[in-house]
């Protein structure tokens, strides 16, 4: 069951340009676990190993606990609703200074 601050290998398929393509990690920001294991969405934001320096993106180091093996970065501009059937399996999960991170730059996205 994947949960929120998990980051899960998903299969985004086909984009349109600019979206991210293929398969790719990506982190779970939503919904929280009291919606159940049935809601069939989950709400992520891709990873990408490109560096461009813009903060809107939040660093995560490759590590056994992150399942990475570049480091990489929560592209929190791109968030999106995808089904389940999307995840592939799970890498591992980030720790809460990224989770803050990633939340606080999501809030201010939605202006929420």
């Amino acid at each position: 069951m994947a949960s929120v601050d998990d980051i899960w290998l998903v299969d985004f398929g086909d984009p349109y340009p600019g979206e991210p393509a293929s398969h790719r990690p990506a982190l779970i920001v939503g919904p929280p676990e009291t919606f159940g294991p049935t809601f069939p969405f989950v709400i992520v934001t891709p990873l990408t190993t490109v560096h461009r320096g813009l903060s809107l993106h939040v660093e995560v180091e490759a590590s056994a606990d992150t399942g990475l093996d570049v480091t990489s970065h929560v592209q929190c501009e791109l968030i999106r609703s995808i089904n389940r059937n999307r995840l592939i399996h799970r890498l591992g999960s980030i720790d809460l200074e990224v989770s803050d991170q990633v939340s606080t730059i999501v809030k201010t996205l939605l202006n929420y």
